[in-house]
């Protein structure tokens, strides 16, 4: 047999391998139950068992000689082989690639899956990721009166099918968390505007979102301040595209707190 031929000739690795190692290799042999994986001096790996039947859509078009990619998940088989696993090695360069993408502040388009209350739910290299409502443009925000839930869960909703863009705002691969910005994308811009402006600046703009902590004032072509819900008092039933006056109270953090007049 081609496979035990090969274990024969196959020279000890030049370091020892471990459990959880991404290796690569070419596929030697195919058969009902499984693929072998020529390993080069490492030795010959194998995927079969529960890992094959889950990889068997993804595999059918591969042929002997192609390369793959796979995690070590046991260093010796009753036979002797490298037991593989393609979906974990999968998954863990797609946080790899997410890492990356976080660190290089790169831009990505995703489609919106599912909303809730909360934000929206997206996948980015199979991984699911979750973007806040806070994390949103404001053309996207939930634009409801007195910040009911439900309200805001039908107007995420609207958003289910279309492509955003967005940035890695945080990951945690061993907690599978991923979370997502929309605002990020216009990071730059809106920091460039907002360190333009000045405390006591007075600004006026149209209330693009109501919350139980406070109104939304959008102006300045893009940038967003918060009016607390103390300041609210000062101008009952605030309602969005109400169109007023506020003054800029403080700047911190890339955030904008607005204060009203009496």
């Amino acid at each position: 047999m081609q496979i035990k031929n090969l274990k024969k000739i196959k020279a000890e690795p030049l370091a020892p391998l471990k459990v959880g190692e991404i290796v690569e290799g070419h596929i030697v042999e195919k058969d009902k139950s499984g693929l072998y994986i020529d390993l080069g001096a490492k030795g010959v790996g194998i995927i079969f068992g529960k890992e094959f039947a889950q990889a068997k859509i993804s595999l059918k078009s591969s042929k002997i000689g192609d390369k793959v990619t796979a995690k070590i998940v046991d260093l010796e088989t009753e036979d002797g082989y490298k037991e593989l696993s393609l979906a974990s090695a999968n998954q863990e360069i797609a946080w790899q690639d997410l890492q990356k993408l976080k660190e290089n502040e790169e831009t990505i388009e995703a489609v919106v899956k599912s909303a809730n209350k909360g934000g929206l739910l997206m996948s980015i290299n199979s991984i699911d990721g979750f973007l806040p409502a806070s994390q949103l443009l404001p053309e996207h925000y939930p634009k409801v009166d007195g910040a009911d839930p439900l309200k805001i869960t039908t107007e995420l909703q609207k958003l289910i099918g279309q492509k955003l863009k967005v940035r890695v705002f945080d990951l945690n691969p061993s907690e599978n968390k991923l979370i997502l910005s929309e605002k990020q994308t216009k990071k730059e811009k809106a920091v460039s505007k907002i360190i333009s402006l000045k405390e006591g600046e007075e600004v006026e703009g149209e209330v693009s979102g109501v919350t139980s902590f406070g109104a939304f004032l959008s102006f300045n072509d893009g940038l967003e301040g918060l009016i607390p819900s103390e300041e609210m008092a000062k101008k009952k039933d605030l309602k969005i595209g109400q169109k007023l006056k506020a003054k800029i109270a403080t700047l911190a953090n890339s955030r904008i707190y607005l204060s009203l007049n009496n």
